[in-house]
């Protein structure tokens, strides 16, 4: 459903703020278009939270998600993996670069947890829960269970990837899950955005598009 109305914040809700990273920002390898102005909108959010995550793509030089790892391969072209097709994409996030890093003015300090997710060889990673695989976890179900949360809202990059494929995991776990609109950007590669948002929808995930106070 796609609410207009501010939600309630809880003890048992978690922010999880997705890849606000630099090279998902204007300038970067893999730049959302105004992925920088979500920074200012999630910092606003984070005192509304007593639980939050942050997640960061965490690619190895050489990350088989690249498209510079396979001959005669460009960038948003598709290749099959053992575990199903595969977006390449341009060399980013790569370990201990300036890239990789958070965005400088996020305010990283709130957060109880940095989830880093892509950092195998071999296999890409979306969701914060689970590599492409969709069976390797990233250890942040069993965060949120020792944490005793019921419901997560998400906010980063890019909307129609990592924040989708989040979310949509997080609904199938079982989470009360919400997407905060005003506080994400999306590629829109092929589509992908309408696409994404109607998935979610489908899912019974909360789209808002206001912002709690």
């Amino acid at each position: 459903m796609i609410r207009k109305d501010t939600p309630i914040i809880d003890d048992n809700a978690c922010l999880l703020v997705i890849d606000v990273q630099l090279d998902f920002c204007p300038g970067g390898a893999l730049a959302v278009e105004q992925g920088d102005q979500v920074v200012p909108t999630i910092n606003g959010l984070l005192t509304l939270f007593d639980n939050i995550v942050l997640t960061q793509d965490w690619h190895p030089a050489g990350h088989s998600s690249f498209a510079s790892s396979h001959d005669g391969s460009q960038p948003f072209s598709s290749i099959q993996m053992p575990y199903g097709a595969q977006t390449l994409w341009p060399d980013h996030c790569i370990q201990n670069s300036s890239g990789a890093e958070f965005h400088p003015d996020l305010n990283t300090s709130a957060a109880q947890a940095i989830i880093r997710k892509g950092y195998r060889r071999e296999i890409d990673s979306y969701s914060a829960f689970y590599e492409n695989d969709g069976e390797t976890k990233t250890g942040l179900q069993g965060w949120l269970a020792t944490k005793q949360i019921s419901s997560v809202y998400l906010a980063g990059l890019a909307t129609d990837y990592c924040v989708a494929y989040s979310a949509l995991d997080a609904a199938r776990l079982g989470f009360d899950v919400n997407v905060l609109l005003p506080a994400c950007r999306g590629i829109d590669l092929d589509g992908s955005l309408s696409l994404q948002l109607d998935n979610m929808l489908q899912a019974g995930i909360t789209l808002l598009e206001k912002l709690p106070e």
